[in-house]
C-alpha cells in the first residue's frame, strides 16, 4: 500500500491517535501522519469528520474513517493478512469489545478526573475508581491472555491496542499526583504486560517520551481546571 493512499490525521499526544498507528504499524501499512495543531483544527478535519470534529481520522483513498476503534477494526479487515488484532473467537471479541468501552467510557475519564479535579473529595473517588478499575482489568488480562504475553495472546491485538495507548498518560497521572496506580503489588500481570508492550516494535515509535507528554500535560490541565472553575463561576452567578 503506498503511502499517499493512507493518510492519518492526528496529533502525537493523543492516545485515540495512538491506536490507529500501532494498529497500522502492526501491519505494516505506509501511511502519512499529518499532525493537527493542539486546539485548532484544519479544513480538511472539519471536512473528514463534520459530525465529531475530531481527530484520529483515517483517510483511505480519501475516504474518511472517524473514532479510534472503529479505525483500528477496518485497518483489520481492510489489510486482514496476519497478525489478526480482534479474536477470531465471537466471545473473545465481545469481550475485548466490552473492556474496550469500559476503558473509554468509565477508565481513562476517571484517570483525567485525578489530574484535574481539585476538590480532595472527588479525587479520592477517581483514584477509588482508577484502582478498583486496574484490579478488573488485571483480572481480565488472567482471563483473556490464557498464560500469554499479551491480552491478544501472542501478539498484540484489540485490547491491547485500546488500554495500552493510555499508557504514557497513565505515567504522566502517576508523576503529577505522585500516586502509584500501576502497582507490582497489586497488579502484577500488568505491571509485566505494560512493559511488553511498551517495549513492542509497533509501538516504541509512537508512545511519547513521558517527559515531553508530561509538560503538554500540565498545559492541558491547567487548561481544563480554568476551563471548570469559569462552569462552576458562571453556574454560581446565574444561581
Amino acid at each position: 500500500m503506498e503511502k499517499e493512499q493512507v493518510r492519518l490525521l492526528g496529533s502525537w499526544p493523543s492516545p485515540f491517535v495512538m491506536r490507529a498507528r500501532i494498529a497500522l504499524n502492526l501491519k505494516s501499512v505506509g501511511y502519512e501522519f499529518l499532525q493537527e495543531t493542539p486546539g485548532s483544527k484544519s479544513d480538511l478535519l472539519l471536512k473528514s469528520n463534520p459530525v465529531h470534529k475530531k481527530i484520529p481520522v483515517l483517510l483511505h483513498h480519501d475516504n474518511p474513517v472517524c473514532e479510534s476503534l472503529i479505525i483500528v477494526e477496518y485497518i483489520d479487515e481492510v489489510w486482514s493478512s496476519a497478525p489478526s488484532i480482534l479474536p477470531s473467537d465471537p466471545y473473545d471479541r465481545a469481550t475485548a469489545r466490552f473492556w474496550a468501552a469500559y476503558l473509554d467510557e468509565k477508565w481513562f475519564p476517571a484517570m483525567k478526573g485525578i489530574a484535574v479535579v481539585q476538590a480532595e473529595e472527588a479525587k479520592a473517588a477517581a483514584t477509588e475508581q482508577v484502582t478498583e478499575g486496574l484490579a478488573l482489568l488485571e483480572e481480565a488480562f488472567v482471563k483473556c491472555s490464557k498464560g500469554k504475553p499479551f491480552f491478544g495472546g501472542d501478539q498484540i491485538g484489540y485490547l491491547d491496542i485500546a488500554f495500552g495507548c493510555f499508557l504514557g498518560w497513565l505515567k504522566v497521572t502517576q508523576n503529577i499526583t505522585n500516586l502509584k496506580l500501576l502497582d507490582e503489588a497489586k497488579v502484577p500481570n500488568l505491571v509485566a504486560w505494560a512493559e511488553r508492550f511498551c517495549a513492542h516494535p509497533a509501538v516504541e515509535d509512537v508512545m511519547p517520551e513521558t517527559e515531553k507528554l508530561m509538560e503538554f500535560g500540565k498545559v492541558i490541565v491547567a487548561r481544563l481546571r480554568a476551563a471548570a472553575a469559569a462552569a462552576a463561576a458562571a453556574a454560581a452567578t446565574t444561581n
